[in-house]
């Protein structure tokens, strides 16, 4: 599996993209305005103690100054931890005016983003992410997350203990490392202990209110997370980011320094294997398949929905033939089209009904092949009884079309609107109730030019009956501005 690492980079927008022979896989987007403060450490200041909320105001450089409650301090979270490993329940915390002094200097994580008129939320505990591992400095805790099977969390705890010796700070190991090597475990190990240093050696050069680390971007994340063996090359367009990453890759992730590579070219590098179209594309419903087949693609709130069908594709010798090679294709474009437009969760594939077991064996291999490529850690469940593909793709970040599009502001995301005869018939309802309520001298209808219309064309009888059966003049006004659902009746 060759794979190359594209990255466009403009000043509003950083996007990724990783092709595998020749096909775009992935695709990553991250906006600078969007990137929020979660995970940054800052040297804060203290501004103001409140005794009566237990809490403290912090100035960490923003607009507005940021919140810590007493629970968030260091002393309350080690006798969290005392109490969590079994160990004798330490006293309650010291309240928050015998820890804390206005104009006291101290070292600060971001638990939440400001939201409104209300300061970012922080913490006392400072922990660093990695690819496999998140590094709790100021902590000697070892731990295992909780969605890994139980039977497998000793064992993992032992070789993360062996891994990490006695040179100080916790571990907990994520999801995505429960099938590390020792060798990757060790290279993460290595780099969060590198970022503490920097981080505490930052905190003794700089006043108060500065930045001492910041969760790492998306360029960074590439070498840290998406570099794998079978990468060939790391291409960039902005010769002031490659420096940038030359700069962290000889300092943290050495291996990839010989991947990365100016692109040159006087063509954009996305146009060099046509991804703006690949993204249009992963943001509609239907994909075709050579064959001629397709799929349809539907993303819900609980789940995703994935139907395959022959369309076109008469090919083969005979029905089941041309059944089983289109659910094959669609094996591979299934697998590729969720690490694409990155869905997790719940999906249901609708492959078209196998009579043969051998197919269906078949068709299950040639998808679990498929979803083996995947970064991402999938599960499948198999076939149900009622002939549908059951199986998980863990959420890690927003899908592409939530981070790329909104809900349209006609059908607000139904994908549907209804129909300008079914709007005209609930305006001649609502005219009828609003007349059994009130007297106007005039009603006035102003909606959608197609809804006026259907009045003025097919639905005038039934408009003049209705001002006749209430004894008013309806009158009617076309606002080009209206979706097709909205409409205001106005009582003259």
């Amino acid at each position: 599996m060759q794979q190359d690492i594209l990255i466009n980079w403009s000043p509003q927008e950083t996007r990724v993209a990783v092709v595998e022979y020749g096909a775009v896989q992935e695709l990553h987007v991250e906006r600078t305005l969007e990137r929020g403060l979660v995970g940054n450490v800052y040297l804060g200041k203290v501004v103001r103690v409140l005794p009566g909320m237990q809490s403290a105001f912090i100035d960490i450089g923003l607009e507005r100054a940021a919140f810590l409650h007493v629970a968030d301090l260091m002393s309350s979270i080690n006798s969290r931890h005392a109490d969590a490993d079994g160990g004798a329940a330490s006293a309650a915390p010291q309240p928050i005016e015998k820890q804390l002094f206005e104009g006291q200097a101290m070292m600060v994580q971001v638990l939440k983003d400001p939201i409104g008129t209300k300061g970012a939320r922080l913490t006392a505990q400072v922990s660093i992410a990695g690819r496999l591992l998140v590094f709790l400095p100021q902590d000697n805790h070892i731990g295992v997350s909780q969605k890994i099977p139980s039977a497998q969390r000793e064992e993992l705890r032992d070789r993360l203990q062996a891994l990490t010796g006695d040179m100080g700070g916790g571990f907990i190991l994520r999801t995505n490392g429960e099938d590390a090597t020792d060798a990757e475990l060790g290279e993460d190990i290595a780099y969060l202990r590198k970022t503490w240093a920097r981080i505490k050696d930052a905190a003794l050069r700089l006043p108060p209110a500065s930045v001492l680390h910041q969760d790492l971007s998306l360029l960074q994340r590439v070498l840290r997370d998406m570099v794998v063996e079978n990468t060939l090359s790391i291409r960039i367009d902005s010769r002031e980011q490659f420096d940038q990453l030359r700069q962290f890759a000889t300092e943290f992730m050495p291996a990839t320094l010989q991947r990365l590579q100016l692109h040159g070219g006087e063509r954009p590098i996305f146009d060099l294997f046509n991804i703006d179209e690949e993204i249009a594309k992963a943001l509609g419903r239907r994909v075709d398949l050579k064959s001629g087949g397709y799929l349809i693609i539907d993303q819900t709130e609980a789940l995703t929905t994935v139907d395959v069908n022959t369309g076109g594709y008469v090919g083969a010798r005979n029905f089941d033939d041309t059944i089983f090679k289109t659910n094959l294709e669609a094996s591979l474009a299934i697998a590729r089209q969720l690490r694409l437009r990155n869905l997790g969760g719940i999906v249901i594939v609708d492959f078209i009904d196998m009579v043969q077991a051998s197919h269906r064996e078949a068709v299950l291999a040639e998808f679990q092949k498929q979803l083996a490529r995947d970064r991402i850690k999938t599960h499948v469940n198999g076939f149900s009884a009622l002939g549908l593909l059951e199986m998980t793709r863990k959420r890690t970040r927003e899908s592409l079309a939530h981070q790329l599009c909104e809900p349209c502001s006609a059908c607000m995301g139904k994908g549907v609107v209804k129909t300008a005869r079914s709007v005209g018939y609930d305006i001649l309802r609502e005219i009828l109730r609003e007349a059994r309520q009130f007297n106007p001298r005039e009603f006035r209808v102003i909606a959608s030019p197609k809804v006026i219309e259907l009045f003025l064309d097919e639905e005038s009888q039934h408009l003049a009956g209705l001002s006749d059966f209430i004894g008013k003049p309806i009158s009617l006004q076309a606002e080009a501005a209206m979706a097709q659902e909205q409409y205001d009746i106005v009582l003259l």
